[in-house]
């Protein structure tokens, strides 16, 4: 029963909070199964403590005996010193997730034990209101069992979806970065409304409030996004004026080149991890 599975976060970054958040607020891990650690930040621990009622320790002091699932959630350049530090301290039937971006399963499998099960995931910050999309791609020796836990703990935090690894840098193109596209939408929206006078505020409620209708009605209606556009764009209406001056000024464009900016950069990472690791 994953309540009485143990959860150790090594990272107590904005990614790993959001994650706790998730989990604990859909009541699917409590709070004293949650161990959260870092190399020196004891601060930012006691923040973390204080706020969700997790278990908290320094790196170096985690005792890994109990634990069921590792979740790396560090910043990537730390992730070879972190795995080699963790072989010595864990078995092949505990589950190491990354949630690191360009880290593969085959990076964490040659720093672990032969036949160490690890799965590679990618979830998104919306995992704080457990809205994430996050997609997981097993390692070669995960075990089944493994993977439906995976599944089950990472619900907790939105929709999971499972893909092949090769798929891993586009998705983290279109989920793992896309929230801030969404943001960045929105800041302009509210400079746009506060030039015509409007309460930024005000404008950033209505827009809020019209992205999620949006994507509420790609979900839930069985229409593809062009079909959607084009009910809403009236010839010579102001939707088409807008859509107009957009495409005038490379907004589909910007958009495309923006997902595979972010899933090259992934690729890159990936392949410039382990070309270190390959000269170490």
């Amino acid at each position: 029963m994953i309540k009485t599975k143990k959860i150790a976060f090594l990272g107590a970054g904005s990614m790993a909070e959001a994650m706790i958040s998730g989990m604990i607020h859909s009541n699917i891990v409590p709070a004293k199964n949650i161990v959260v650690t870092n190399r020196s930040n004891k601060e930012r621990l006691l923040e973390l403590e204080n706020k969700y009622g997790v278990q908290t320790s320094k790196r170096v002091d985690l005792d890994t005996t109990d634990i069921d699932v590792f979740i790396l959630a560090m910043k990537p350049k730390d992730a070879e010193q972190a795995l080699s530090s963790l072989k010595p301290n864990i078995t092949k039937d505990q589950v190491v997730l990354s949630v690191l971006a360009g880290i593969s399963t085959a990076f964490m499998e040659d720093l672990l034990h032969e036949e160490q099960q690890v799965v590679r995931v990618m979830p998104n910050t919306s995992s704080m209101i457990q809205q994430s999309a996050t997609a997981i791609s097993p390692g070669q020796y995960t075990a089944m069992d493994s993977v439906i836990l995976t599944k089950e703990l990472l619900s907790s935090i939105g929709q999971v979806y499972v893909i092949d690894e090769k798929q891993m840098d586009i998705f983290t193109g279109i989920a793992g970065s896309g929230p801030a596209y969404f943001y960045f939408l929105m800041e302009h929206i509210e400079k746009a409304a506060k030039e015509e006078g409007l309460d930024p505020e005000v404008a950033r409620a209505i827009g809020a409030q019209t992205i999620y209708g949006a994507a509420r009605m790609m979900m839930e209606r069985d229409e593809t996004p062009t079909e959607l556009r084009e009910n809403v764009t009236s010839p010579n209406g102001t939707t088409a004026a807008g859509l107009k001056a957009l495409e005038e000024h490379g907004g589909g464009t910007a958009i495309m080149r923006a997902v595979k900016g972010a899933s090259d950069r992934s690729k890159e990472m990936s392949e410039q991890l382990e070309k270190v690791s390959n000269e170490a």
